[in-house]
């Protein structure tokens, strides 16, 4: 009988059903952790909500109080922002049930950047929550309060309260995401920082727009929703920035690490041996003789790449697509992968170089598949 494939074997391929089984342990050990925290929270659940509504009381007029219009608001309405509570207290450790059930399927590249957009995302949205607590709070109840009509008394009901606060809340800790989804537009290609600051006029409109959903209806609460988006929108934008100047030194220091072109202007590898008769020696295809189907059904020849060889493959080309935006260059394919094929031989790689080059000699012109066969020479030989 087969040995039984460990789930977190990183060199396997896990079934379906496994990925569900690993869901539901990762929900279960979320709820847990929430479980845990509302133990913590429930027994202070009037002290958090009396702490909540501290902004609202402190602008209600002398003697006036909140009121509970329901039979069960006394007791739900606190419970409720106890589990609320337990649910932010215990946000890093849900998120990091998350990343643990993700992680396994990201590359090496992917996670160096998760990891630090995965904080920062919790701090952003814990400060937008204080944000709107400290500094949007005391301007909106002072506003509501000093516009009440005369003989009318400000008593608000404890649940609406709580549905009102917790919707600004949620609105100020998402708005202050911002830079995060600014950062990974700009990381995955789908816009440059100098195009997010020409689109800048249309970002402020629309950081009012969405103020103006997600406020209530009141000018002051949407200004202090839409200026602190419009400010952490050029956050990310410099953060972009120094994301692509660190993609750019990458690239540098991986085109540095590309053989220099021989002289008389000839292409990467033209300087190599001549091509061997056909029926040469050695672990590859034969040189001196054109790629048959027949050669990609050996097991010796080609062959799946390994975890740590495709996270390689994808660290070169990703280098190599940030060196092209950033010198705007139109660069060759078939040349490209010659070149990435030189490098991963430099680094020992050669069979991540070998399946390349079988590439290049399926796509390339004449020159190219006599440049590739010579690699493969060389290859061979070592």
């Amino acid at each position: 009988m087969a040995p039984p494939i460990e789930p977190d074997d990183p060199g396997t391929e896990q079934p379906f059903v496994s990925h569900l089984i690993e869901l539901r342990d990762r929900l279960i050990r979320m709820m847990i952790g929430v479980g845990v925290a509302l133990l913590l929270t429930f027994p202070f659940a009037n002290e958090i909500y009396t702490y909540v509504a501290a902004p609202l009381m402190a602008q209600l007029p002398t003697g006036s109080t909140m009121i509970a219009t329901q039979v069960i608001s006394p007791f739900l309405t606190p419970f409720k922002m106890a589990l609320v509570a337990a649910v932010f207290l215990a946000m890093p450790y849900v998120l990091y049930q998350l990343w643990a059930f993700v992680a396994p399927g990201l590359y090496r590249h992917e996670k160096r950047l998760a990891v630090p957009l995965l904080a920062s995302s919790v701090i952003l949205f814990y400060l937008g929550m204080l944000f709107a607590y400290y500094l949007v709070f005391p301007l909106i109840f002072g506003f509501m309060t000093a516009t009440t009509p005369d003989g009318v008394a400000m008593m608000t009901d404890i649940a609406s309260y709580l549905d009102f606060v917790l919707a600004l809340f949620f609105a100020f800790g998402i708005a202050f995401e911002v830079p995060i989804a600014t950062i990974l537009l700009v990381a995955t290609g789908l816009t440059t920082p100098d195009a997010l600051v020409q689109k800048r006029p249309y970002v402020i409109v629309g950081a009012f727009v969405v103020g103006m959903i997600l406020t209530p209806p009141d000018v002051f609460s949407q200004t202090l929703l839409a200026v602190p988006m419009w400010l952490l929108f050029e956050l990310g934008v410099f953060a972009s920035r120094i994301l692509v100047r660190e993609r750019a030194a990458r690239a540098a220091a991986e085109a540095a690490l590309v053989p220099p072109e021989p002289p008389g202007g000839g292409r990467a590898g033209a300087a190599a041996p001549p091509v061997a008769p056909a029926g040469g020696s050695g672990g590859g295809l034969e040189v001196g003789r054109e790629l048959e189907p027949g050669d990609l059904d050996d097991p010796a020849r080609w062959s799946p790449l390994t975890d740590e060889e495709m996270e390689t493959e994808l660290d070169l080309e990703d280098a190599q697509v940030a060196r092209a935006a950033s010198t705007r260059v139109r660069i060759d394919p078939v040349e490209d992968k010659i070149n990435r094929a030189n490098r991963l031989r430099e680094l020992d790689n050669p069979l991540a170089a070998r399946q390349i080059l079988y590439q290049v000699l399926e796509e390339g012109d004449d020159s190219q598949r006599l440049v590739a066969r010579n690699i493969l020479s060389q290859i061979d030989e070592t």
